[in-house]
């Protein structure tokens, strides 16, 4: 099956634009579209050839004479947490998270352009709509969820979803070997928490629970100082020319 439909696929590539990472560089990107019936299976295998999702679209770096770019995923099953790590768990314990159809709603909205606000004011996405928000998380062909992390209430003891306080969220792709983090987003006033890492870390439990043995985190580039978190998550796998290679 593989095959088949990777060669019924089109490919497109982007013209020259600043790169976001490196100041000086110039970035192209290879992409196409995933749309109908065998969205899922290409957006495995172009996850595992290095891919990330966008809404319909599953894109790639192809820039010229750089390869800064390189995609990180974490080997789950393998995973242990530092010592700082466990502390960053144990600073959340607070916290419920769930698992959530993709579906926008207005408190997810609103947490999203808070955090736009304080960690990313000069980009393009402050500009996005409530309608841009909502195409971001809905506009999916492939089994893509939404788990947000709240505030522990008197009902969570029950048993119930969590009901308090939206802190983060994260959209997420569920592949047939791991789970891709496409975005995630928390509340900027909650500095000591370290969200953004205890995110990963729950996303790294998830999935050893589903069996699956990755979390996809992008691109880590090496001299981006808003990517080097990536690497602290170990043993990872960066792909290289020679495919999937372990750093531990």
């Amino acid at each position: 099956m593989t095959r088949p439909i990777a060669e019924a696929q089109q490919f497109y590539l982007t013209a020259p634009g600043p790169c976001p990472y490196l100041p000086g560089r110039q970035e192209r990107k290879v992409f196409t579209q995933l749309a109908g019936p065998h969205s899922a299976p290409l957006n495995d295998i172009l996850s595992q050839g290095g891919f990330r999702r966008s809404q319909t679209i599953a894109y790639r770096p192809a820039c010229d004479r750089c390869a800064a770019c390189v995609s990180v995923r974490v080997c789950a099953d393998l995973f242990s947490p530092t010592r700082s790590m466990r502390r960053i768990t144990q600073r959340n314990r607070d916290l419920v998270s769930d698992w959530r159809d993709n579906i926008a709603t207005t408190d997810q909205y609103a947490l999203f352009y808070r955090y736009l606000e304080e960690r990313h004011s000069g980009g393009g996405m402050l500009q996005m709509t409530v309608l841009d928000y909502s195409l971001m998380v809905e506009d999916s062909h492939v089994e893509t969820k939404l788990v947000e992390y709240r505030r522990r209430t008197a009902d969570s003891a029950t048993g119930r979803r969590g009901d308090g306080d939206l802190i983060a969220c994260a959209l997420t792709d569920v592949l047939a070997d791991g789970l891709s983090m496409v975005y995630s987003f928390f509340d900027p006033e909650e500095k000591d928490r370290s969200l953004g890492t205890f995110i990963i870390l729950d996303h790294i439990e998830r999935a050893k629970r589903l069996g699956k043995p990755y979390v996809y985190l992008g691109y880590w580039v090496e001299g981006s100082r808003k990517m080097a978190y990536k690497s602290r998550f170990r043993p990872q796998e960066r792909l290289t020319m020679r495919g999937w290679e372990r750093f531990c």
